[in-house]
């Protein structure tokens, strides 16, 4: 009897100390139940404070620029002459830049990145798919400053070969550029996205007699428009945003003009060379580079909203 007494003792002490742990357990677990939402909020707000803070360097720099130069002066005037007797800033001469060299870019990147992307979705065997990819993505991963160089040194002297009047440093070599190291982008996201295409649409298609082709441009492309139209927004995000590429290949020169074969700069160039010169901080130059960012932050800002209306349009029509 004294010996069963002990036993259901020693199981009433480890009852308890069992009971004991689960309640330290679940304390703990309640207490990182606690903790991780709070956590993660902070993590989460770190982008939202990051945005925050770019917004009031330009705004509160551009501000104080506007203070010094005309609002209608800058985004009217097709003359930029920052360093002269009596300066000038007139944006016209750098959107007219950038524009034009993101236009070029997206003729050459959009056509070949979307023709890779059907090939690789819709043509290309497994193994011919696992060789191009890779590719692609060293492609994707050369530095910018190494295409500048190539464009400067081996585009711009073969384009002067069938266009003679094609200056040293022009806004066409640099925008071709652009457009090759974009494709891998647009071939990636758009391939991606007709890949997610359901594949009993296509084969519904090519029961009702459908050709393969038939199949890729009437079915696959308006079923994933949506995502390949990302690709495209995304590109040219990347185009308009490029830096090194322009600063390399398209000089300096703040030229007004549409004409492809001549010296033009666009607004990341402009930026590059206010601050890697002799601009004094405070000065009306310095305080330039910031009214451009916001410029160009603007320009971005609403081509995304534009772009995101029309992805939206399209996936409600498929």
């Amino acid at each position: 009897m004294e010996t069963n007494s002990a036993v259901s003792k020693g199981n009433a002490v480890n009852v308890r100390e069992m009971i004991a742990e689960k309640k330290s357990s679940r304390n703990f677990r309640n207490i990182i139940e606690k903790i991780m939402p709070k956590l993660l909020l902070v993590i989460a707000s770190i982008s939202i404070l990051t945005t925050i803070g770019i917004l009031y360097t330009l705004l509160s720099e551009t501000i104080e620029f506007f203070q010094r130069v005309p609002l209608i002066d800058f985004f009217t005037g097709t003359i930029l002459k920052p360093l002269s007797q009596n300066p000038e800033f007139g944006v016209l001469p750098l959107l007219t830049g950038t524009i034009i060299s993101s236009v070029i870019a997206m003729f050459v990147a959009i056509p070949i990145g979307l023709m890779t992307a059907i090939y690789l979705s819709e043509y290309a065997t497994d193994k011919v798919r696992r060789l191009v990819k890779p590719i692609l993505e060293i492609l994707a991963g050369i530095p910018t400053i190494v295409y500048g160089f190539f464009a400067l040194t081996f585009v711009t002297p073969i384009l002067r070969e069938w266009i003679p009047s094609l200056q040293a440093t022009n806004i066409l070599s640099p925008g071709i550029v652009m457009g090759i190291m974009i494709i891998p982008m647009v071939a990636s996201l758009s391939e991606d996205a007709m890949s997610s295409v359901p594949n009993s649409m296509r084969e519904g298609a090519l029961a009702l007699g459908s050709t393969k082709l038939e199949v890729t441009g009437k079915v696959i492309i308006p079923a994933a428009m949506s995502g390949i139209i990302a690709s495209f927004v995304l590109g040219i995000s990347r185009a308009i945003g490029e830096t090194m590429i322009v600063t390399i290949a398209s000089g300096s020169t703040k030229n007004f003009t549409f004409d492809i074969t001549q010296s033009m700069q666009t607004m990341t160039a402009y930026i590059v060379e206010v601050t890697g010169g002799d601009a004094p901080a405070g000065s009306t130059i310095y305080y330039s580079l910031y009214a451009v960012a916001a410029t160009l932050f603007v320009f971005t800002f609403f081509m995304n909203l534009f772009a995101r209306y029309i992805s939206r349009r399209f996936r409600e029509e498929y």
